[in-house]
């Protein structure tokens, strides 16, 4: 029993990886790219820093779309038009003092 769930765990974890839609965000407003976030429940976002080099991460809707431990907090993302306000999972830090 104990392996089958542990098999389900790990098929479960890589389709969630393997699963979301990937945007590149350098031609999208950022009307577009709340509503892609929206649609999908968590995307993979992507974009160049001003260097060039190629930036990513993985944005949600709602706090549904983060693992056990995670919090959602609010990021900001470069859109064609602005910056852009989007959400995403981090790590819940518990403060023992």
């Amino acid at each position: 029993m104990r392996k089958l769930l542990l098999a389900g765990a790990m098929l479960l974890a890589a389709s969630a990886a393997f699963g979301e839609p990937a945007y590149s965000i350098t031609n999208m407003s950022c009307a577009s790219v709340q509503a892609a976030v929206q649609a999908n429940g968590s995307v993979v976002l992507r974009w160049r820093s001003r260097s060039g080099m190629p930036l990513y991460g993985r944005y949600v809707s709602d706090r549904r779309f983060c693992w056990s431990g995670e919090i959602v907090t609010f990021a900001s993302v470069p859109a064609a038009d602005k910056s852009c306000s989007v959400k995403k999972c981090v790590l819940k830090i518990h403060n023992r003092f």
